[in-house]
């Protein structure tokens, strides 16, 4: 399955109840069963299992079903329904409750859940009585080993609505206190954006343990398989204004990996204030994040607007031991998108916060072209200098952040608010040359306490062409300033790419704002 349709598949079966799958002839890890079941469970056990799967060949199980799942409609399979009366813990005083998803149509590869209690670990047979079905097809008789497809998460201020989910190759979303999912992460990205196809490991098990009595965190486990790598993650969720996650990983490498994606986030922009290549729609904007920021190793924060473009396009941002990125959303003006149906003001950014030193790399971000909502086409990782190798143990740790704001943000120094771009050059005087104008707002920091007549400068500096007609003035309308100039790009269509900050003297204002431009091919400028 490629990116798009997993993804469309992925918003649709999590704006849903409940999702379908089903397997025939069982092979799948039995050693997981036999010796999850008895014997105590625990993270070193799952490293162990990992480590030892890696010397076996990878053994895909998509596509075992029986033939009435695999040929579901649409329709029939959103009409596999979880009951609610039947959500793990939910006859006990837990804060939190979990419910399954069916497997089929999409889901064709069978996951294993297990509940863990007190060091021991169960694995949760398949069980039709789980499930209400209200579609048309009949479904057959069901195999107990059917397995399932993934599972969702759910806490007591709200039982009717999902913290988090995990469904789908590895990835996994959730929310902040607006209760509202929008972009996801993934357990491991694999040769993304590079000729040749994309790999999508898989966590192919889960382990959920039953919080204790008062708990107010959740921990999870989950097995990672593909053809090039095994691995084991640990999951503990605290939820609150800000959904946080704490992510432990062991990776162990199969084969070579020059292109390894840690702790991968993935999102979708259509249209913004500085790309309407797609602006066809009602409405305004049309996008779950607006911007990749960053936190380098040497402390400086840069702010990448994210674009929809005409042709795939992959930015790398060179780092040693970054100390955060993530795809936020900073635009929560309702009136800048006008939809009442998914409320984009209120998805959720996501930051990655490392824990310890992750070593020399870069932060890879990519932007696949989309004319629809519905494909997430916008990929952010950490990409390791070196390349992860056979016979090896790679460890991650990490934090995630879901919600409305990052946790840490320049504090002393402005940040972005919005980039505008559009045709340059001066209102009324013909036009010699093609030339692209860029307006950027910056609010925060010191900017509000500067006087009318303070000299603040923008820095800009451009990998080719000419820069011309810049200024940085105060907009009273945003307490902040906004900083204007002209791209000249000359004859050639290479990308150009391009750096600004505000500063006063010798002093930074703001971080630092970094774009892409790609001119327009020559025959189209004419229409400029």
């Amino acid at each position: 399955m490629d990116r798009r349709t997993l993804m469309k598949t992925l918003i649709a079966g999590l704006g849903a109840s409940a999702l379908p799958l089903a397997p025939l002839a069982w092979a799948r890890e039995p050693e997981i069963n036999s010796d999850a079941r008895d014997k105590p469970f625990s993270y070193a056990w799952l490293k162990g299992y990992a480590q030892k799967l890696a010397g076996n060949a990878y053994v895909s199980h998509e596509g075992e079903l029986p033939q009435t799942l695999k040929q579901l409609s649409w329709d029939d399979y959103q009409a596999i329904r979880f009951r609610k009366d039947h959500a793990l813990w939910a006859d006990s005083d837990s804060a939190f409750q979990a419910q399954l998803f069916h497997l089929g149509l999409y889901f064709q590869s069978p996951v294993a859940i297990h509940e863990v209690i007190d060091g021991k670990a169960t694995e949760l047979r398949y069980n039709p009585e789980f499930f209400d079905y209200e579609g048309k097809q009949p479904l057959g008789d069901l195999p107990g080993n059917l397995g399932y497809a993934g599972f969702r998460l759910h806490y007591q201020t709200d039982y009717s609505r999902d913290l988090a989910a995990f469904l789908g190759a590895s990835y996994f979303r959730a929310v902040g206190s607006d209760m509202q999912y929008g972009m996801s992460a993934r357990g491991l990205a694999i040769d993304t954006a590079i000729n040749g196809e994309e790999e999508f490991p898989r966590f192919s098990a889960f382990w959920l343990e039953k919080p204790q009595p008062g708990s107010q965190v959740i921990r999870v486990w989950a097995l990672l398989d593909s053809p090039s790598t095994t691995g084991a993650y640990a999951f503990v969720l605290d939820p609150g204004r800000n959904m946080v996650m704490d992510v432990d990983v062991a990776l162990y490498p199969r084969t070579e990996i020059q292109r390894a994606g840690i702790a991968p986030l993935t999102s979708m922009y259509q249209v913004g204030e500085n790309n309407r290549r797609m602006d066809y729609d009602w409405r305004p904007e049309i996008h779950d994040s607006d911007g990749l920021a960053m936190l380098s190793g040497s402390g400086e924060w840069l702010w990448r607007p994210l674009e929809n473009p005409a042709h795939l396009r992959f930015n790398s941002f060179s780092d040693n031991n970054p100390q955060g990125f993530g795809l936020l959303q900073r635009d929560r003006n309702f009136d800048h998108y006008h939809d009442d149906g998914v409320f984009y003001e209120r998805r959720p950014s996501v930051w990655v916060q490392p824990k310890g030193e992750w070593g020399k790399g870069s932060i890879d971000l990519v932007e696949i072209p989309t004319v629809d909502e519905t494909f997430d086409n916008i990929v952010a990782f950490w990409h390791p200098e070196e390349p992860l190798k056979p016979e090896q143990e790679y460890l991650f740790s990490y934090r995630l952040h879901w919600g409305e704001r990052a946790p840490v943000s320049p504090r002393e120094i402005a940040t972005v608010q919005a980039t505008r771009t559009g045709l340059g050059g001066v209102i009324g005087q013909e036009r010699e040359y093609l030339s692209w104008r860029f307006a950027v707002d910056f609010t925060g920091g010191m900017l509000e306490m500067l006087g009318d007549n303070a000299e603040v400068e923008a820095v800009i500096s451009a990998s080719r062409g000419e820069v011309e007609i810049t200024s940085a003035r105060p907009l009273s309308a945003i307490g902040g300033y906004r900083a204007m100039f002209d791209l000249v790009p000359g004859d050639s269509e290479e990308p150009i790419n391009i750096r600004m900050y505000l500063r006063l003297g010798d002093e930074p204002l703001t971080e630092t704002w970094v774009y892409q431009y790609t001119p327009p091919p020559q025959s189209e400028r004419k229409l400029y």
